[in-house]
């Protein structure tokens, strides 16, 4: 508990000016702060959806969430809103500008992976689509940290999601990469308890179990 006014901190949340209680990632940048307050955990569905945040999940492998946040509206721009079958057409060309746009993390072998994930996704729309997928490996309880040290970083689920993926053609989608994903998506609710988003999803109770 700090001696000099700030806020409070209890078990890795902050209790912040309106009161409301966030981890510490989420507690003083105002991006991150919104992100976490209105999207993240929060039920994503459809294929485009799905396939940008899986594109930048693995944009930010090794970087930080709030890189990728604050150059979100330019990827956006640049991958057309994440269609993928028009950033499956992408040739050398759209490769060579993207690698030159400093507005987007230029790293060529993730500016490819989403062009081979896009490809992938397409071609799973003849065994029921990306959508159906994911959502497939739902778990029947999601964790209940109440500690950051306790939120796991892979699970069984996302260990399995990833073989399948890689399976279909999918690449950057490893157990961690793919287990931030259903964090994000709200497949998992991973907020920690005493989190003013824990069970917000409206998937999942606060004791962990299903609604």
């Amino acid at each position: 508990m700090p001696s000099d006014g700030g806020p409070a901190v209890l078990h890795g949340l902050v209790v912040g000016g309106d009161g409301l209680a966030r981890p510490v990632w989420a507690a003083t940048d105002p991006l991150l702060r919104a992100y976490y307050d209105t999207e993240w955990g929060m039920p994503v569905r459809g294929e485009r959806a799905l396939f940008e945040r899986l594109s930048l999940e693995a944009f930010q492998a090794g970087l930080s969430w709030a890189t990728v946040l604050r150059k979100r509206p330019a990827f956006r721009e640049v991958f057309h809103d994440f269609e993928p079958d028009v950033v499956a057409a992408f040739g050398a060309d759209a490769v060579e500008r993207l690698m030159a746009d400093p507005r987007i993390i230029r790293n060529r072998a993730k500016i490819l992976a989403a062009t081979t994930n896009a490809r992938a996704v397409i071609a799973l729309r003849e065994h029921g689509g990306l959508e159906q997928l994911v959502w497939s490996y739902r778990p029947t309880r999601t964790p209940v940290p109440t500690r950051p040290d306790e939120v796991p970083t892979t699970s069984p689920e996302s260990v399995a999601l990833s073989r399948d993926l890689k399976r279909r053609g999918f690449v950057f989608v490893g157990p961690t990469t793919v287990h931030a994903l259903m964090e994000a998506v709200g497949i998992v609710d991973t907020h920690l308890v005493g989190s003013h988003r824990r069970g917000a999803s409206g998937l999942w109770r606060a004791d962990g179990t299903p609604v």
